[in-house]
């Protein structure tokens, strides 16, 4: 299998911020081998999440400056509460994440807090805690932290075994809860796997 280098995550993504792919790559060669990411099929399918996730390489957190309009599309529940909540990403995040994947309620702050961040845009205080990072959840923001958080929600979820059986239908919801983005999702997999050397 392929060494992973800025080169190969560029080729992946087909563009990306030069300085987070020179910051991701050493810590993905370091830290998949020892969460038994060591199968060209693995890799292929915990890269290309990763390149979904962060919109090929170029952040590691949510935006949430979303206008009025898109804010009723994603979350129709809030449509009534749209303008109010345009323009202000963190009463954003904690009215479109109160109440779950174990977050309190609104004025908990839980949703702003476990926003969408790292390399897996995870969300949530449940999957902050899979990825250990319940207590410092701003870590999953810096390159090592995102990388080291979604290395422990890849174990924690064992969503080897779906990459094993080349699931990406599985792997997707595992990653992602949903099925959102899986025929990209598929693509950037199967462009992975070629640049693994498979």
């Amino acid at each position: 299998m392929r060494a992973i280098t800025p080169a190969l995550l560029h080729a992946l993504a087909r563009g990306g911020s030069p300085s987070l792919m020179a910051a991701l790559a050493p810590i993905l060669a370091r830290g998949m081998p020892p969460a038994a990411i060591d199968t060209p099929l693995r890799a292929a399918h915990f890269l290309a999440q990763g390149c979904h996730e962060t919109f090929s390489f170029t952040r590691l957190e949510e935006d949430l400056a979303y206008s009025a309009a898109r804010i009723a599309q994603v979350w129709p529940q809030l449509a009534p509460r749209a303008s109010a909540l345009s323009g202000h990403p963190e009463k954003l995040g904690n009215a479109a994440y109160a109440g779950s994947n174990g977050n309190g309620g609104e004025e908990s702050g839980d949703g702003w807090r476990y926003r969408g961040r790292g390399f897996f845009q995870l969300t949530g205080r449940a999957n902050y805690a899979l990825a250990g990072a319940v207590g410092d959840p701003d870590t999953i923001a810096t390159p090592e932290g995102a990388v080291t958080s979604a290395l422990a929600f890849w174990r924690a979820r064992a969503i080897e075994a779906a990459a094993d059986a080349d699931d990406v239908m599985r792997v997707t919801h595992l990653v992602n809860g949903g099925a959102n983005g899986v025929t990209a999702r598929d693509r950037l997999t199967r462009r992975a796997l070629a640049l693994l050397g498979s």
